[in-house]
């Protein structure tokens, strides 16, 4: 990869980590700010069962894109990070199926708030299936034509890189 084509690499995995942290930090600013002061004491761990999950995975991915940037096209993933991101795969199932037993647990009366907290869940579902399985991220007019070819994750083909 020549030196012009790798540095407008190396700027969409910056825009894409520096996009996924601050989506993250969004989330969980408006979950402070607006939702939580909302909300009865009884449906608070509800929002955080499903929040928790979401914010770890828009968290690794935004890490992940940022030191990607280091050997896009020059070299495999190293190791350590190899490691880290087969085990927080793990750990990310982990969290998923914990925040939707502790949502069942302490799901909201109010059908909104209950609806908000699912949504937030699937959201942090549908985040994992994008870096872990399937990428179902696309620009919006190649969306269709384009998500149904069940390409793999720049995520998963870094992991198996140096096997």
């Amino acid at each position: 990869m020549g030196t012009s084509r790798r540095q407008l690499v190396r700027r969409r995995y910056l825009s894409l980590g520096l996009g996924e942290l601050a989506a993250a930090g969004v989330f969980l600013t408006i979950a402070f700010a607006v939702v939580v002061p909302r909300l009865d004491d009884g449906s608070r761990p509800a929002l955080w069962f499903a929040l928790v999950p979401l914010l770890a995975v828009l968290v690794q991915a935004g890490i992940y894109w940022l030191f990607a940037r280091s050997w896009v096209e020059r070299h495999p993933m190293p190791t350590f990070l190899r490691r880290l991101y087969r085990a927080l795969r793990q750990v990310d199932v982990a969290l998923l199926v914990g925040g939707l037993l502790g949502v069942l647990v302490w799901l909201p009366d109010n059908f909104g708030t209950r609806l908000g907290v699912l949504a937030i869940w699937l959201f942090g579902v549908i985040e994992y299936v994008n870096y872990f399985l399937v990428r179902l991220s696309y620009p919006p007019r190649l969306w269709l034509s384009t998500v149904g070819q069940l390409r793999t994750p720049r995520l998963v083909r870094d992991l198996d890189t140096g096997r």
